[in-house]
């Protein structure tokens, strides 16, 4: 055998080296091992810096000179005790394969590396895990030491995560991995996190926000599997998923079997990414998904409870975004959430009506609003502050308010007198009460002392002490007037008789949820009208407003003001 190599990388001859003296190289390592030697000079060239076609040639040549090595590059045994230079040969081997190992992650990671070379990094890293171990992802290093580079980048990620998508993360086995590796990765984080916490300016914030970043961005780009019907997974790696963590099997589980293990899985690492401190942005993105991406694919969805309570307690547009997640646990999963129409309740501003998520919050404050158990003073309430922010809204917001008003009304019969109250009785039954007891000082009683004055107090967090139930939907009668004609064209729409449901229907509200300004004219613009106003005047006009309409006012024109205009109609 060949005198091995020393494993220093050679520094000086590389620069001089071109593509086909590069591949000269390859081939003569790959006819004889007595160019040995090649090997460790072909290894400089796997770096993001090296120029493209050096570095994609050195990465063909090693893969093909080390994928029939495998069985070979192993530590050395009790059983290598007696052959020293077969055993030296092996650890040499060993040494530089992972050097070769960790080249190839370095140019999958980095972000100059061009496109087409990461993707052969890529699948000369996935082959090693698939070959090494004898199949096993459990025993296989290589693919947990590639998982947490990726996350500790400092670099963007997103084209490298787009390649394991669409290509390794339909596999069975590398799912079930990558969520055991997530997982521990973010207690990792959570852990770092907690100690750098006792530090004021620690240089680590930054790191632990990109990291989490990338755990996230691992996790979210998992194709979604439908674990309501009978799936069938494909394994990238022989032993796939194995019965029992730690030991291989000759018998591959069954499908129910991979079914609870990915879900059992995909639960540990998302509750433990939803424990890390998740930037801003990166926790609305979250609660933004959550209910389609998630919550359908958890082994046990409640185990969610603490997360979206806490957040929907925040309030502003966290509490928004996360009334998705939170209402499908409490109407699929059972989940009781004492304050739930509190927080609610709370939530009705008008900053609401412009927020970015808005459309999939106003539907579902209209399902949440749709039992007919929902008590009286609630039913009021509601319909009542939705009222009186259709006066502050866009019109777009107010065909919102409108749409909503007519779905409580048409729902709640026992609310259909906020339609007319008559304040006056009100007034005259609590007058006699003062009356009553004013008896003493002959203090006439003034019937009309509180016409005009309406009971509900809009700064109220608790609907029940709103008094609601005292006031009446003056509002909107006020839109009958509105400056948008949209808005007071289907504000008719409350005059019909919605205590009698067959004659009427309720509103969609996904067809108005999404409106703006832009929806509005655009809706204008497009409707045929038969009669156009024109400026007509069968005298021309000579002032702008006449002498009528401002008593003790004149409107004169001046001279040059006459001779530029008709200059103007000469030289037109």
């Amino acid at each position: 055998m060949a005198s091995l190599p020393s494993s220093k990388k050679p520094k000086t001859k590389t620069k001089t080296l071109n593509l086909e003296q590069v591949r000269r190289l390859g081939e003569q390592l790959l006819s004889s091992r007595s160019h040995l030697n090649n090997l460790p000079l072909l290894l400089t060239f796997i770096s993001p810096s090296s120029p493209s076609s050096l570095a994609l040639e050195s990465v063909i040549s090693l893969q093909s000179f080390f994928v029939p090595l495998i069985s070979e590059i192993k530590p050395p045994g009790n059983d290598d005790v007696g052959e020293e230079a077969d055993s030296v040969f092996k650890t040499w081997l060993k040494d530089r394969f992972d050097e070769f190992v960790a080249a190839l992650v370095e140019m999958a990671v980095s972000s100059q590396t061009d496109d087409a070379i990461r993707e052969v990094a890529l699948d000369a890293i996935m082959e090693f895990v698939k070959l090494g171990k004898d199949g096993s992802f459990q025993a296989s290093s290589i693919y947990n030491k590639f998982l947490k580079n990726i996350v500790n980048a400092i670099s963007p990620v997103d084209s490298l995560v787009n390649l394991l998508e669409s290509k390794y993360f339909n596999y069975a086995d590398v799912r079930y991995f990558t969520y055991i590796t997530m997982e521990k990765m973010a207690k990792v984080i959570n852990e770092t996190d907690i100690e750098d916490s006792t530090k004021p300016d620690s240089e680590n914030k930054y790191r632990n926000d990109m990291a989490i970043r990338h755990l996230y961005a691992i996790l979210s780009s998992f194709p979604p599997l439908d674990f309501s019907k009978e799936p069938n997974y494909e394994m990238w790696t022989e032993q796939g998923i194995s019965s029992k963590e730690g030991k291989q099997t000759s018998s591959k589980p069954s499908t129910s079997v991979i079914t609870k293990k990915l879900k059992l899985k995909f639960t540990k690492a998302w509750l433990a990414i939803l424990k890390l401190p998740l930037p801003l942005d990166l926790y609305k993105e979250v609660l933004a998904t959550l209910h389609e991406n998630v919550i359908p694919n958890l082994s046990n969805p409640a185990i969610l409870c603490d997360f979206l309570t806490r957040s929907y307690d925040i309030g502003g547009v966290i509490s928004v975004m996360a009334l998705s997640g939170l209402f499908i646990l409490m109407t699929k999963h059972g989940l009781e959430y004492a304050n739930f129409y509190e927080k609610l309740y709370a939530l009705l501003t008008p900053s609401v009506f412009l927020a970015k998520h808005r459309a999939v919050f106003l539907q579902l404050l209209d399902s949440c609003l749709k039992s007919s158990y929902l008590p009286a003073y609630l039913a009021a309430a509601f319909t009542k502050k939705l009222s009186r922010l259709s006066l502050s809204v866009q019109p777009a917001g107010a065909i919102i308010i409108i749409a909503l008003i007519h779905n409580l009304l048409r729902r709640h019969p026992s609310i259909h007198f906020l339609v007319h109250q008559d304040i006056e009785e009100d007034a005259k039954q609590d007058n006699i009460g003062e009356a009553t007891n004013e008896s003493e000082s002959n203090k006439p009683i003034k019937n009309k002392e509180k016409l005009g004055i309406d009971q509900f107090n809009y700064d109220e967090k608790d609907p029940a002490k709103s008094n609601a139930m005292r006031s009446s939907l003056f509002e909107i009668d006020t839109l009958r007037h509105h400056y948008s004609p949209a808005v007071s064209r289907f504000v008719a729409s409350l005059e019909n008789d919605l205590t009698v449901k067959s004659k009427t229907t309720e509103m969609r509200i996904s067809d108005f949820s999404s409106g703006s300004y832009a929806t509005v004219f655009r809706d204008e613009i497009r409707r045929r009208i038969k009669q156009v106003p024109l400026a007509f005047y069968r005298v021309t006009p000579t002032s702008l407003f006449s002498e009528s309409d401002f008593p003790g006012w004149t409107f004169e024109s001046r001279p040059e003001d006459e001779k530029s205009v008709k200059r103007q109609r000469v030289e037109s």
